[in-house]
């Protein structure tokens, strides 16, 4: 029997077993079930990787400030240069959107995030390559907001695990019981602590126990684009209408969320290039005046562990089945998350407790309870 049974690799799933098997008051056993050892199909391989503290919920913000000093010391924890690259997010808000960002902006604020409201002249001013049209308010993050190289995070979490001895098996769990789990390939695999972290589909594992956890995956797409001339230094900006954009190496990767009725559960890991088309870039082009010459060079499409009940994470030990414990259902924001919720899985299962950071607002108790914790400032 193993101490600990993880299902799910990827980036969360191989946080929490590297964290716990790196903390001196373990010495049990920990294997980790992935479907995809190849991770060709991993929400963390497929990420754009950002991170940010520019969110609605002090929560979330305290999981990605841990995580941005997570990044900056990965060499030195992890061995592992990620790119980490800090030029920060810049939401931009109309009229109608102006009133929820200084509402956000006083809780970030409050948390002591290094985030400045920007009139329009001021955003100008700031950033001269952007046009102002429609924009009322804009939320730059000056620090602790950027991107980095997630699957390299992912890897390394990984190698590290195994490195200490955590065992990974290359199989899809298709059974579930409170403390067995039973595998495509006919074997069975017995723990005292199973550990949910299986992403977009966790929600299809938990329910092979009638477990009912609302999460599944949703398709996004990603499009890397060239330009003529680039605009000058740019941050991460997310547009009024929910339109992102970034500089990726000399080019520059964008994408959308999806129109209304055109988000279904579990669709095709296929790009949707209509979205380009009739979505992003249309929204780009306006919005930088540069970007009206992109030409799109190489796309690809990544599943959102999408929590349909609040877009937070869902973490902790289930209610009922103690020797379950959820990781899942981060929305978007999981990579980012990855090392504060690694560290807080392992001190819950190590101590019986969270000790340095409290999820427990994001425990599976509100589910059932129909309390949600929201999340304004998903993208």
């Amino acid at each position: 029997m193993f101490d600990v049974l993880i299902v799910g690799g990827g980036a969360m799933g191989s946080s929490i077993a590297w964290h716990l098997a790196s903390d001196p008051a373990f010495s049990g056993k920990i294997v980790v079930v992935e479907r995809d050892p190849t991770y060709a199909r991993a929400s963390s391989a497929l990420s754009a990787s950002s991170i940010r503290q520019q969110f609605s919920t002090p929560l979330n913000i305290h999981l990605s400030r841990y995580g941005i000093g997570f990044l900056r010391k990965a060499h030195q924890l992890l061995g592992v240069d990620l790119g980490l690259k800090e030029p920060g997010y810049l939401f931009l808000a109309s009229d109608a959107g102006q009133p929820a960002m200084r509402a956000n902006h006083a809780i970030q604020s409050a948390e002591g995030c290094a985030v400045e409201l920007l009139e329009p002249a001021a955003l100008r001013k700031r950033f001269p390559w952007i046009s102002t049209e429609g924009i009322a308010l804009a939320s730059h993050g000056t620090a602790n907001e950027g991107w980095f190289d997630g699957p390299a995070l992912m890897q390394a979490f990984r190698r590290k695990a195994r490195e200490l001895g955590v065992q990974y098996v290359g199989d899809e769990v298709v059974g579930l019981a409170p403390h067995a789990v039973a595998l495509r390939s006919g074997e069975r695999l017995e723990a005292k602590t199973i550990v949910l972290a299986a992403g977009p589909w966790s929600g299809e594992v938990a329910a092979l126990a009638d477990i009912a956890l609302p999460v599944e995956p949703r398709r996004r797409s990603v499009f890397v684009f060239d330009v003529r001339e680039p605009p000058g230094p740019t941050p991460l900006v997310i547009d009024v209408t929910g339109t992102w954009v970034r500089p990726e190496g000399r080019f520059y990767i964008g994408g959308t969320t999806p129109a209304e009725g055109n988000d279904p559960a579990g669709a095709p890991l296929e790009v949707q290039h209509q979205e380009w088309d009739d979505m992003v870039w249309p929204t780009l082009a306006n919005r930088v005046p540069a970007f009206e010459a992109a030409k799109v060079v190489n796309a690809w499409a990544g599943y959102y562990e999408y929590n349909t009940f609040d877009q937070n994470g869902i973490v902790g030990r289930h209610p009922e089945v103690e020797s379950l414990v959820f990781a899942t259902g981060f929305s978007g924001h999981g990579i980012q998350q990855s090392p504060a919720v690694g560290r807080a899985v392992a001190e819950l299962i190590l101590h019986g407790a969270y000790r340095t950071l409290d999820l427990t607002p994001f425990g599976y108790e509100r589910i059932a309870a129909g309390r949600p914790v929201r999340e304004l400032n998903v993208v």
